[in-house]
């Protein structure tokens, strides 16, 4: 069973075996497809106000 997982941030697919998952101290589970995309999230900047984000 292929299950597509998005990035949390930015919204791209992301392939099997690539990225990083990221588990907050609540519980949630965030997945990255790249660092350019963790660092982001980690500034706390919203996705909709970049360009290059698909969300």
């Amino acid at each position: 069973m292929v299950v597509n997982i998005k990035c949390t941030f930015c919204g791209r697919i992301i392939k099997r075996n690539v990225g990083k998952m990221f588990v907050k101290s609540d519980g949630t589970i965030i997945f990255f497809d790249s660092s350019k995309c963790e660092k982001n999230y980690f500034m706390k900047r919203e996705p909709k106000k970049l360009k290059w984000t698909r969300k």
